[in-house]
């Protein structure tokens, strides 16, 4: 498969990764998920500690043990759980961030971080701060590199002015288009990553469109939905199928560095990895799927 660099790091990633939010919590069928991504040469596995109250992480860790070295381990911080509450509470401190860093390496079962990211964010928090508790992670070699997980314009350009972020997770597909004017621009001016997440739209860029196109999508309906999947195979089934060509779209961009598809099976998350077999679309392919879905921009998340 082939890799990418992240940012000017010198982490290198391969195009498709994995996202393990949809992993479930049953033990064997998670680590043999995981295992045969590494199998497939995904390299990148992205978890965090907000998924299933560190479970996941756990997961994890027990999935790559022995195989540490074939890993870049992405994980996430800033969603805090407190004893006896339900739910949880955003907090960017530097205490917390520095502590939470130590409990996910715990539960991963390794002693350093790859990349380490900002789970949200927004313009109120003390950014100065969270930045100098990536930056003294990093220093003390607990993480490599740092990034964000963002949709919000404002401050994905605040961690751009004022910190060493190396990547940026965000939303991106054919049908959520919104980075494309305002955000990927200014990452690819300042050789940062985007690691898109989302790539095939809650399955609806599949052959499942009819089904998972029901509650609609951002600012689409569902007949609007199915107006573009239809559009969508009717041009493309000779060369690919639909996943395929949504995964190729969001790898399209300069400034993406990986897709991370979610995968709940082995045969799904084989389906994904050959994307990265595929041929990359051609200038014409991206301008018919530009004219096909829509331009969509953020209105809200700043």
């Amino acid at each position: 498969m082939k890799k990418n660099q992240v940012g000017s790091s010198d982490l290198y990633v391969g195009e498709i990764g994995l996202g393990c939010m949809s992993l479930g919590t049953e033990e064997r069928q998670a680590v043999r998920l995981i295992q045969e991504a590494l199998e497939q040469g995904i390299n990148l596995i992205d978890t965090a500690d907000l998924y299933d109250a560190g479970v996941n992480e756990e997961l994890v860790g027990k999935a790559m043990k022995g195989r540490r070295k074939e890993v870049v381990l992405a994980t996430k911080v800033g969603n805090r759980r407190i004893p006896g509450q339900e739910g949880w509470v955003w907090d960017p401190s530097k205490e917390y961030i520095k502590s939470a860093a130590k409990d996910s390496m715990r539960r991963l079962g390794t002693d350093y971080i790859d990349l380490y990211q900002l789970h949200g964010g927004t313009i109120d928090d003390p950014i100065d701060e969270t930045i100098e508790a990536f930056e003294e992670l990093k220093q003390e070699g607990w993480i490599r590199h740092y990034g964000i997980s963002s949709i919000r314009p404002n401050v994905i350009r605040e961690y751009v002015k004022r910190s060493g972020i190396v990547s940026v997770m965000m939303q991106y597909s054919i049908l959520d288009r919104r980075p494309e004017e305002e955000i990927l621009p200014l990452l690819a001016e300042q050789g940062i990553s985007v690691i898109a997440r989302g790539p095939i739209a809650k399955g609806i860029l599949s052959d499942r469109s009819e089904e998972k196109a029901e509650k609609g999508y951002l600012d689409y309906s569902k007949g609007e939905l199915l107006g573009v999947t239809r559009q969508l195979h009717k041009e493309f089934k000779s060369a690919r199928n639909l996943s395929h060509t949504a995964i190729r779209y969001a790898l399209s961009h300069p400034a993406v560095a990986c897709v991370i598809p979610g995968a709940s099976s082995v045969d799904q998350l084989r389906h994904n990895a050959a994307a990265g077999e595929v041929e990359p679309l051609t200038p014409q392919e991206i301008q018919t799927i530009q004219t096909i879905s829509r331009a969509n921009k953020y209105e809200e998340h700043r």
